[in-house]
């Protein structure tokens, strides 16, 4: 571990990534050593004032050094950086390059990528634990994003869930491999799904909408219908939202909102197709104010005037 201070230049860099790549065996392996890391920064500080804690300056230094570098890898985990940075090795060298932030909402374009290619590189990788673990932040990170904007993708985080849960049991190297691969995928249908909102001709804060009225065996007229009650009813709810300060305080501001879901979805109008039944239209509108009253505000206010 003193190699870390010791050594300069990219046998530096190695002697981070080794360091970094034992830590990130497993989820609780890390989560190990970065309780392990406070309590020793904790105790360095309560003793600074002692000329013995000295002895001790170079390991605690080195352990801080593991323990920022990991936490940079969950602050700046980004799925595009990340396998960008993948397609770059073509050698059997990794560096340590910092990540930096995609620029938000904008999408990688996943058709672009050559997912053997990336395999066999990762295959070559010695930093395959940490390339992973960098991976699950990066994932995590998107889906509690997609999950914020459509409550509806719970799908998506127990399938996430499910290959941690199978990854931090059995710890080999085709287990890692058969991870990484699944972790693709799953990238794979992210993309998917972001996309999802443009191809139905949608934004995120509509498609969560259609995605709620949405019910199994509809004909292509009452989905085109859907559509347009979804865009409409985001109009109404957004100029509610902006006509009320804080509507989730008052029990009558929120059934005003209530109200008002409801009248839109049952009107002839503007509202829900006639294959539609009563209790159908009172359960969407319920599940619609509920997904408003999570958002409070804030979700109907990211794509204002789109």
């Amino acid at each position: 571990m003193l190699d870390i201070l010791e050594k300069i230049g990219f046998a530096r860099n190695k002697a981070i990534i080794d360091a970094k790549e034992a830590v990130n065996e497993n989820d609780e392996s890390r989560k190990r050593f970065q309780i392990m890391g406070r309590e020793v920064f904790k105790k360095f500080k309560s003793c600074v004032n002692f000329r013995a804690v000295n002895a001790y300056r170079q390991r605690y230094a080195a352990i801080k050094v593991i323990y920022n570098s990991l936490d940079e890898d969950v602050q700046k985990a980004d799925i595009s950086e990340i396998m960008r940075a993948l397609q770059m090795v073509v050698d059997d060298s990794i560096e340590a390059q910092p990540y930096s932030l995609a620029e938000e909402g904008r999408l990688y374009d996943i058709s672009q990528i050559d997912f053997e290619r990336l395999k066999k590189e990762f295959e070559r990788s010695p930093a395959k634990n940490t390339t992973v673990q960098s991976l699950k932040d990066a994932i995590q990170k998107k889906l509690e994003m997609m999950l914020r904007q459509n409550p509806l993708r719970t799908d998506f985080q127990k399938h996430y869930e499910e290959l941690v849960s199978d990854y931090n049991r059995e710890k080999d190297a085709v287990n890692i491999e058969r991870t990484f691969a699944a972790l693709l995928v799953l990238i794979e249908e992210l993309d998917n799904e972001e996309r999802r909102a443009m191809r139905e001709g949608l934004d995120e804060e509509t498609l969560a909408l259609f995605d709620l009225l949405m019910k199994p065996d509809l004909g292509k007229s009452d989905i085109a219908r859907l559509k347009k009650v979804a865009l409409g009813l985001y109009d109404l709810l957004r100029a509610q939202l902006d006509a009320i300060q804080d509507f989730a305080v008052k029990q009558a501001t929120r059934d005003s909102v209530r109200v008002a879901i409801a009248d839109y979805l049952y009107d002839d109008r503007t509202g829900l197709p006639p294959s539609f039944l009563a209790d159908e239209v009172d359960m969407k509108a319920q599940a619609v104010f509920a997904h408003v009253l999570m958002q409070n505000r804030s979700g109907f206010h990211s794509t204002a005037g789109s």
